[in-house]
């Protein structure tokens, strides 16, 4: 199912967070949302998976508008995994998954079968089956990262909407994680703030300044030395990765000793 943000806005308090953003996220693809701090790329995503309304412009999942449809039609059809998503009742982590499955149940209705091998699966492919009977609030940050995203992840969503989901991961989760995310089959809109990550992970990248799409495209095109001065403020030299060919930033730091401006 593909997703699409149409001439998005957003005003809060007089001032205009994101301004006609027009976006594509195609179907099975993996779209990542750049940009410095401020940039409205969160405010974006909150449209999505409708914690904002927009002032203006649509979201739209394959031919629905997302406004249109029942808070539970919609969680059905989009997963979000948010920089606020904490649980601040200490479930265990077996709980918080299978809380992903609400959409899909009714009532008081238990977890059959399926469900239950299904939170079992997502837990193993996300290296916290281990984890299971542990309360959340025990656990580091990086585990709870991966909790919440086998959360999202047993929902079965067509679209998955995630926001700095490597925040507190270590190396190898992140890849992990980005690579679960590229293998998955769902249409994802994600926010990442490594832009190396974000080149290596994604088939498109779209790039926020001050509220505005600057920039959009296959991570080669987008990801220039003019556009990420421009936009980020720094200098950085591009290159191919040496075994994918994709950008890689290698960004100028100051000798050291050097007298900062």
């Amino acid at each position: 199912m593909d997703l699409r943000l149409d001439r998005l806005s957003v005003e809060i308090d007089g001032r205009t967070l994101v301004r006609e953003l027009s976006l594509d996220v195609p179907s099975g693809q993996v779209v990542g949302l750049v940009g410095p701090n401020g940039s409205g790329k969160s405010t974006a995503l909150r449209c999505v998976y409708r914690a904002l309304t927009p002032s203006s412009g649509v979201v739209r999942a394959g031919e629905h508008t997302l406004t249109d449809l029942t808070v539970r039609r919609c969680a059905q059809l989009v997963a979000a995994m948010t920089q606020d998503g904490s649980v601040d009742l200490d479930f265990t982590v077996e709980e918080v998954v299978a809380l992903g499955r609400t959409p899909h149940l009714r009532g008081n209705q238990q977890l059959g079968p399926r469900e239950r091998e299904l939170c079992t699966r997502v837990m193993d492919r996300l290296d916290i089956r281990h984890l299971a009977r542990r309360g959340i609030l025990t656990l580091s940050g990086g585990e709870r990262q991966r909790v919440l995203l086998a959360r999202a992840l047993v929902q079965e969503p067509k679209i998955l909407v995630l926001d700095e989901p490597t925040n507190h991961l270590d190396v190898r989760h992140q890849v992990e994680l980005l690579s679960l995310l590229r293998g998955s089959g769902l249409t994802t809109l994600v926010v990442l703030h490594d832009l190396n990550l974000a080149a290596a992970a994604c088939d498109r990248l779209g790039v926020l300044s001050e509220g505005r799409l600057v920039a959009a495209g296959p991570p080669e095109d987008v990801l220039t030395t003019e556009l990420v001065a421009e936009v980020f403020g720094v200098e950085a030299s591009i290159v191919p990765h040496p075994l994918t060919g994709g950008p890689q930033l290698l960004y100028s730091l100051p000798a050291k000793g050097t007298p900062t401006p």
